[in-house]
């Protein structure tokens, strides 16, 4: 087989960028270990920034988002019993997220491949990138138990933070800078109405909280929880009681409760692998970041990945000019740093931290209760919540 660029990982990043190419005339193979099923049935964050909602309408799939996705104006911070809302339209000069699930998403970049005819080889084992540091790379697999091969002229990893492409940049040339963090997010998905019409995110002496949706009719919940928990020790009839006992009571006594139709516990991580290149190799979304999931960077990160990645191979196959995907890492790394500092520095402000002592929790206060009277405070929280620019 033969392509001009291979793309590991079939999740939204290798979908998105196989669609933007597929637009300027360039052909892809889409290699996905997992089943089509598999993949759409994953649940993953939901709140894009405007930035991703006009690259995913730059790659014609945006008509379903437009017609169904919910516009956010603000968020809420829970402190002390009480609600503070972030007006993020006002303190940013009219601009805004959009809540839509990750999972409606693949389905969009599926149906739009599938319509352009592009060629997605599901459940393929042993994928392996070889010669990535000549001008003749390819790609090895298995498919239906016969070895296969890719011939391309780039190859793009796209197949998340246990993927098999970052494994193959030398040691030598790669940095790996990670901070795990001392616990993790208890998430439940019930088929419920949504507490709030916008995104709560309450800080509370028992841990962090916080109250999203996927839509007017299905909830997504978080609690904070120790990395030694496991989903059953948390049955409903201890998640729900424990939700509500670190919110506001007001939001509290309006929460609709119901039978969890998903229930996972995700360890919290920053991560970030240095450069996101190696020869004819790229790192694109989890593959080479990996954000804790309280500022909503992480598939706002793959975008943006996508956004500079795209630009610079459009680039290269109109003018044979290899300067963008050279300084492809770079420019793509600059944005990653921004969105793990805002993460890390949310992340720290709104968890229950007790190994940090009490001077740390009583300067979280001081922060929280500054956050909420400042202007530019909030100003410096929403113009990183919605999105900070590309270029």
């Amino acid at each position: 087989m033969q392509t001009q660029v291979g793309i590991i990982g079939a999740g939204p990043a290798g979908l998105l960028l196989a669609q933007l190419l597929d637009r300027h005339g360039i052909a892809s193979v889409v290699l996905e270990r997992r089943s089509r099923a598999y993949v759409q049935g994953r649940i993953r964050a939901g709140v894009l920034e405007q930035g991703l909602v006009d690259l995913l309408h730059q790659a014609g799939v945006g008509e379903r988002l437009a017609r169904e996705g919910q516009i956010h104006e603000g968020i809420n911070l829970a402190l002390g019993g009480r609600l503070h809302r972030i007006d993020l339209t006002a303190l940013t000069g009219g601009r805004h997220v959009t809540v839509y699930g990750q999972t409606e998403v693949t389905r969009d970049l599926f149906a739009a491949r599938d319509a352009a005819g592009g060629v997605i080889l599901e459940e393929v084992e042993a994928v392996r990138p070889r010669d990535i540091e000549t001008d003749r790379p390819h790609l090895v697999f298995r498919k239906a138990g016969a070895e296969e091969r890719l011939d391309c002229d780039f190859i793009v990893g796209c197949d998340g933070f246990h993927g098999v492409s970052r494994s193959c940049v030398p040691p030598s040339v790669q940095t790996i800078v990670e901070k795990i963090y001392p616990f993790g997010w208890l998430g439940v998905l019930a088929r419920t109405p949504p507490v709030a019409p916008e995104l709560i995110y309450a800080s509370h002496g028992q841990g962090f909280a916080l109250c999203s949706m996927r839509s007017p009719v299905l909830s997504r919940y978080y609690v904070q929880c120790s990395l030694e928990d496991c989903v059953a020790d948390w049955p409903d009839e201890r998640f729900w009681p424990e939700l509500k006992n670190r919110l506001p009571a007001e939001v509290a006594a309006s929460l609709v409760s119901g039978p969890a139709i998903e229930k996972s516990i995700a360890p919290l991580r920053s991560f970030v692998a240095e450069p996101l290149s190696h020869g004819r190799l790229f790192l694109a979304g989890d593959a080479g970041h990996i954000v804790p999931p309280t500022g909503a960077k992480g598939l706002n990160l793959a975008g943006s990945d996508i956004h500079y990645l795209s630009r610079a191979l459009i680039r290269f196959y109109r003018t044979s000019e290899e300067a963008e995907l050279q300084g492809y890492s770079a420019r793509a790394l600059a944005r990653v740093w921004q969105a793990e500092r805002f993460s890390w520095w949310l992340t720290r402000l709104m968890h229950r931290l007790p190994e940090e002592g009490d001077f740390f929790a009583r300067m979280q206060q001081a922060e929280l209760a500054y956050l909420v009277q400042s202007k530019a405070a909030m100003t410096l929280l929403a113009e990183n919540y919605v999105g900070l620019p590309y270029d």
